[in-house]
């Protein structure tokens, strides 16, 4: 199973200096791979005010992820770096395939994509897409997405989506890059096997939910006739560093000795890759954090987190 991080991305901390020197670092430390998130905007009412409650404090500020990930590609040469996950009805199809390309390329083959559908009806209307029926329109998109990074003549018309028969140049590194599909329930899990890669999940699962996804996400991969044991599952694992010995606490709250032990349980429920993510707590990310402190732990984490921690006795 990789091990992966998530460089700071939202709030006062994530600035270009610290996203490095966290990439930099789990480089150094074995880690797998790097993974942002996708948030356009951040709506406020006539007050100024925006969304109030904890999860929505921690989206105030959030950096754009394909510009982030070159700069880091830039400065990195080992370690993958994911996007999780870009929501695709934003983008023109051509345009986000070609900018991929080129992010695959700088950064010498090291890419995996995450493709979601989006949730927030404000972000929708600033993009000028319709909100209704997102789903279908990130299915086409993403079928024109792998059109072109599949084949150098690449075409598609759909409802949504229309590619009149084009030269894609330059090639990805990768033959096609890892499409990773987000969502939730039977169908998403299914539907990621069969049209994907596999699964990269949301912020907050529950153990029940890795393995269903694991296990559906493997049965969608083996009905399109891919090998199921080739099917990814990405696990995000929203981290919030809390006391250790809580009774009743959820999955990835705690002392980071607890963190680890539910890193490493992903691997038990099916998972292929779990990436501890540090931008979802407010204590982290919040409007009013000290970015020092917040550097402190995620570095403290690093290293109790790294992948050689989780090392079987034989490998070790």
């Amino acid at each position: 199973m990789t091990i992966g991080i998530a460089p700071p991305f939202a709030g006062p901390w994530a600035t270009p200096q610290n996203q490095l020197r966290v990439a930099q670092r789990a480089e150094e430390l074995g880690y797998g791979s790097l993974w942002t998130l996708s948030r356009l905007l951040f709506p406020v009412g006539p007050d100024g005010e925006g969304e109030q409650d904890h999860f929505g404090q921690v989206f105030r500020q959030v950096c754009e992820p394909i510009v982030t990930l070159a700069y880091l590609a830039s400065r990195t040469t080992r370690i993958r770096l994911g996007i999780s996950a870009v929501v695709a009805p934003f983008y023109s199809p051509p345009v986000l395939a070609k900018q991929l390309i080129a992010l695959d390329r700088v950064s010498g083959g090291r890419l995996d994509v995450g493709a979601a559908q989006g949730w927030s009806p404000e972000e929708f209307l600033a993009a000028g897409v319709p909100f209704e029926r997102r789903l279908g329109r990130t299915l086409e998109y993403v079928t024109v997405l792998r059109e072109m990074w599949e084949n150098e003549i690449a075409a598609f018309d759909g409802e949504f989506a229309h590619l009149p028969r084009v030269l894609v140049r330059p090639r990805p590194v990768q033959r096609t890059l890892p499409l990773l599909l987000g969502g939730s329930g039977d169908k998403a899990w299914r539907r990621a096997g069969r049209l994907g890669s596999g699964w990269v999940g949301p912020a907050f699962v529950t153990r029940e939910e890795v393995a269903r996804a694991a296990e559906l996400v493997r049965e969608g991969a083996e009905s399109a006739g891919k090998d199921p044991d080739a099917a990814r599952i990405v696990v995000r694992a929203a981290a919030f560093v809390r006391p250790g010995g809580q009774p009743g606490r959820q999955l990835f709250n705690g002392s980071l000795e607890e963190i680890a032990a539910d890193l490493a349980e992903m691997r038990e429920l099916g998972a292929t890759e779990v990436f501890a993510d540090f931008n979802f707590d407010y204590e982290v990310v919040g409007p009013h954090t000290d970015p020092a402190a917040s550097m402190d732990l995620i570095e403290h984490a690093l290293e109790v987190l790294a992948p050689t921690s989780f090392a079987s006795p034989a490998a070790a």
